[in-house]
């Protein structure tokens, strides 16, 4: 359950910014990364990241020897965010120009997590997400990569979801004028896989087409 909290309330048009469950999941579910935000000693860190989502809680992962992972996983606080851009907004002055996007803002502490059987099925879950249909394919992972990996989580609880659509918001008085406005669309999408030097002549795999 999405908790509304002192520290994801906002000032600033907060009609903007939702607290559904939902819709904080389905950016994560778009999203392909992350970014963990945390504090030392009152010097910030800021560290982008992929992750997964799976049921409440999201997940990172990296080496066992990192810093970064070693540093929070005792349960320092951490904010995450996520953004996915969707357009630009051209607006017949400056002022007016902005982005419509879809972003969450989550606050959590990480939890460690050992299991094997359960950071092996992170790593295929990870994967999928980033390559859907891929894991068969590729060579599965040996027992000494998934002991190297640190696994953490964060509940998501504290969180909430902001966005903007539709077109721009010129003054009144700005309408008329003989400037062109409106939005300029930028969808992320993959492009046609490059092969490197070791995969040519080998076929593109039909998950990959």
């Amino acid at each position: 359950m999405i908790q509304k909290t002192q520290r994801t309330t906002t000032s600033r048009m907060p009609s903007r910014t939702q607290y559904d469950q939902e819709l904080v999941y389905s950016i994560l579910d778009e999203a392909l990364f992350c970014t963990v935000s945390y504090s030392v000693d009152n010097q910030p860190f800021s560290i982008p990241t992929a992750f997964v989502r799976k049921e409440n809680k999201l997940y990172i992962h990296g080496s066992v020897g990192s810093h970064f992972l070693r540093g929070i996983e005792s349960g320092l606080p951490v904010c995450i965010s996520v953004m996915l851009t969707d357009s630009l907004v051209v607006a017949k002055s400056a002022f007016h120009h902005s982005v419509n996007y879809r972003s969450v803002i989550l606050f959590s502490n990480a939890v460690r997590h050992d299991a094997f059987e359960e950071k092996a099925l992170f790593f295929q879950e990870l994967t999928e997400k980033m390559v859907p249909n891929s894991w068969e394919y590729l060579r599965q992972m040996k027992a000494s990569e998934v002991n190297k990996t640190m696994l953490l989580s964060f509940e998501i609880s504290e969180a909430s979801a902001r966005m903007r659509t539709g077109m721009p918001n010129d003054d009144e008085e700005d309408k008329t004028l003989p400037i062109w406005s409106g939005i300029i669309p930028i969808p992320s999408k993959k492009l046609t896989p490059i092969a490197d030097e070791n995969s040519i002549g080998i076929e593109l795999p039909k998950h990959l087409r």
